[in-house]
């Protein structure tokens, strides 16, 4: 929520108190930022919507603006978004640019009132036109995705760059955005270097890690590796997640180097290696803290697998399970595996048939053919052939070589599907093509004739396009 600077003037709490007290509004509205703000009086929450409330009664707009925001927080008063939206639409009828875009926020949410993106658009361009930053930035936002109004990138950019010019700086961001992307403007990566510079110079977190990945990439300039570094160690000391795992990320690509600097027999050179490695990892642990999936699957990766710290399956086990709970399908794989497995937790078919599911159910083509071999074997699962049949398809249909091998076992036994030894042959030669090499030697092609092999290598050159050598049950569904 958007809101006005107090202005703490110290020493004045008793003075405001004494007048606040003989119903002074203004004095009422002081005394409840002090006391808000913690500037000049203790912080406390619930004696600030006292008087916020009271001046905000008689009229105060800012006063009636704050306590919007206290309800909308639950800060002092039990959080309500209907008492902030009745606030807010006081504040924002008298004209309050800061009650208008936060009255935007509601309508955009539905929070405390009907979700209504025009109605939100309005709200946002009334407190746009006096010149409210946020407010035009948010106004860009809307154009730019065709919420609440016509999509246009050229008003976007017009709205974007009004608030960047009052130095707000995620408009500079969107702003670099836009040129980098082309959208409404001929692409410039020098025009959204410079406005991410402007960002990233007044300490915006995001804009330094875009600025630090744009010098790693080497985009609208040369590459540079250090200039990168410095970015995204400026993002990432500010808690920026990406960032922590981008800089993470180069630290281990340095390590690499300096490895090989050190084979070559630079003493400094290994103790930089050390250094690297394990800033490499403080960096990946920090984001994986924060949620970073990509970050959480690498940490697991790492102790899984002992590389760059010691082996514990354990702490793999528990970033796998923080990574698939946000439903990165490989660590649900993973983590099925290992309780398939017993790999750092107690072997349970149950558990992992499940996790295979959830990745499966993503697409991961390893999950859906381990599946498949859960349902055939009924391990954590009913035996059911057809589903088996059903899951090894899938893979079998994205190139998974051991799939294609299961699948034309299943052809080949008549199992879970019509018995169909050409059909059979057909997915196990597909299966040697992908790098089984078990396939290749199937004893399915003895008992074909001549031409039912030839028809079997026709379907495999067919077989490219997955609804050519899906079969025909398939390709009727």
């Amino acid at each position: 929520m958007h809101s006005h600077e107090s202005i703490p003037r110290a020493g004045a709490l008793a003075w405001f108190a004494r007048a606040a007290a003989r119903g002074n509004p203004y004095a009422q509205f002081n005394l409840g930022m002090m006391y808000k703000e913690g500037d000049g009086a203790p912080q406390n929450d619930v004696l600030a919507c006292r008087w916020l409330e009271r001046a905000a009664r008689k009229g105060i707009v800012f006063a009636q603006n704050h306590l919007g925001g206290m309800y909308f927080q639950g800060r002092g008063v039990a959080q309500s978004d209907d008492e902030a939206a009745y606030w807010f639409r006081l504040a924002a009828a008298q004209g309050d640019a800061s009650a208008q875009q936060n009255l935007g926020d509601l309508y955009r949410t539905g929070r405390g009132v009907p979700c209504d993106p025009a109605l939100s658009v309005a709200w946002y361009y009334k407190a746009a036109e006096q010149g409210l930053p946020s407010a035009q930035r948010l106004l860009g936002a809307c154009y730019l995705d065709g919420a609440g109004v016509g999509r246009s990138h050229p008003l976007a950019m017009a709205w974007f760059r009004k608030a960047a010019l009052l130095d707000d700086a995620e408009a500079e961001v969107c702003l670099g955005l836009m040129y980098r992307r082309g959208q409404g403007v001929a692409p410039s990566e020098a025009e959204a270097m410079y406005w991410f510079r402007r960002a990233a110079a007044r300490g915006h977190a995001p804009a330094q890690r875009l600025l630090g990945l744009t010098y790693l990439a080497g985009h609208g300039a040369p590459a540079d590796a250090m200039g990168a570094r410095a970015w995204l160690e400026c993002a990432a000391e500010q808690g920026d997640a990406e960032a922590q795992f981008s800089l993470a990320q180069l630290l281990g690509a340095a390590d690499v180097d300096v490895h090989a600097g050190a084979r070559g027999g630079a003493d400094d050179g290994a103790d930089a290696s050390v250094h690297c490695g394990g800033a490499a990892l403080a960096w990946t642990l920090a984001a994986a803290e924060q949620g970073h999936v990509l970050a959480q699957v690498n940490l697991a990766h790492r102790y899984a697998h002992g590389r760059g710290v010691a082996r514990d399956p354990e702490r793999a086990l528990h970033w796998y399970r923080r990574a698939a709970e946000q439903d990165a399908a490989k660590a649900q794989f993973t983590l099925g595996v290992m309780y398939a497995n017993g790999q750092g937790v107690c072997r349970d078919e149950v558990v992992a048939a499940e996790w295979y599911r959830r990745a499966a159910e993503q697409g991961d083509a390893s999950a859906q053919n381990n599946l498949g071999i859960m349902y055939a074997n009924g391990q954590g699962v009913p035996q059911d052939d057809e589903l088996a049949v059903h899951w090894y398809r899938l893979a079998a249909e994205q190139g998974h070589a051991l799939a294609q091998y299961n699948l034309g076992g299943m052809y080949n036994s008549g199992r879970g599907v019509a018995r169909d030894t050409v059909r059979s042959y057909m997915w196990m030669l597909l299966a040697a093509d992908a790098g089984d090499h078990a396939a290749g030697k199937s004893a399915v092609a003895r008992r074909l004739s001549r031409p039912q092999i030839e028809s079997a290598i026709d379907m495999r050159r067919r077989g490219r396009d997955a609804r050519l050598y899906a079969g025909p049950e398939r390709r009727a569904a």
